[in-house]
C-alpha cells in the first residue's frame, strides 16, 4: 500500500469530486487533487473520472477543457491507471444514446443505452444492489463476494462480455464494472457505498505499482 500516490480527480463540472476526495482521504491518502490542470494530470500516479448527470453535458464539458485530448495521451498512450465512476464510466464507451447520439472517448467497445425494463423495475434505478465480480484484479481484490453497492442511473454500458469485470441483476443482467488494460469503470458510486466502496478504492490503488 502506497499512501504517497498522487491521485487526480478530474474536475470538469459534472463530477461528485469532493465525495470521492473525502473517501480517499479517509483511507489515508494525502496527495489528492481535484484538478483539470495539465501538469497535475501529467504528474498523477492514478486518475479518477467521476460523473453525475447526463452523458451529453459530461462529454461537452470534458471537450471544452481539452481534457479528452490530454486524457487520451495520458491514459491510452502512457497507460496511466484510470477509474471512471457512473457517467465517468459511461464516457469510456464509443458513445451514448442519451439525449440523442453523442460520441464518447471510445476506449472500451460498446454503447450506452437506456434501461428498458419491466414495469416492476423503476427507472432511474436508484438504490443498493449486490454486485458479482467475474474478474478480481484490479477492482475487486480486497472486496467481499457479492457486496452491496449504491447505484443511481437510467442508462447502462452495453459492452462485450470480455470487458465486463462485474455485473448485477436489475430486471436484466447489467455491467456493474468494466475494464480494458489500465482502464476501469464502475456504474455504481463507490464513494457512496460505505465500506464496500472504500474497499474498491483501496483495491484499485493497491494494484498500481
Amino acid at each position: 500500500m502506497n499512501l504517497k500516490q498522487k491521485i487526480i480527480i478530474i474536475d470538469y463540472g459534472v463530477g461528485n469530486t469532493h465525495s470521492v476526495s473525502n473517501a480517499l482521504f479517509f483511507l489515508g491518502y494525502r496527495h489528492i487533487k481535484i484538478s483539470a490542470n495539465e501538469t497535475d494530470i501529467k504528474n498523477a500516479d492514478a486518475i479518477i473520472l467521476p460523473g453525475v448527470g447526463a452523458f451529453d453535458e459530461a462529454i461537452k464539458n470534458l471537450k471544452a477543457r481539452n481534457l479528452d485530448i490530454l486524457l487520451n495521451e495520458q491514459v491510452k498512450t502512457r497507460k496511466k491507471p484510470l477509474l471512471g465512476i457512473c457517467v465517468g464510466m459511461q464516457l469510456l464507451a464509443e458513445g451514448s444514446e442519451e439525449n440523442g447520439w453523442h460520441e464518447g472517448l471510445g476506449w472500451i467497445s460498446g454503447k450506452v443505452k437506456r434501461l428498458h425494463l419491466a414495469n416492476q423495475f423503476a427507472v432511474p434505478h436508484v438504490g443498493w444492489n449486490n454486485v458479482t465480480s467475474s474478474v478480481q484484479k484490479p477492482l475487486f481484490m480486497n472486496t467481499i463476494p457479492d457486496g452491496h453497492y449504491y447505484f443511481d442511473h437510467s442508462y447502462y454500458f452495453d459492452c462485450p462480455e470480455k470487458n465486463i469485470s462485474a455485473f448485477f441483476k436489475y430486471g436484466i443482467k447489467i455491467a456493474a464494472a468494466v475494464q480494458h488494460e489500465n482502464i476501469c469503470g464502475v456504474q455504481f458510486h463507490p464513494e457512496k457505498s460505505q465500506t464496500n466502496g472504500l474497499r474498491l478504492f483501496r483495491s484499485f490503488l493497491n494494484s498500481i505499482s
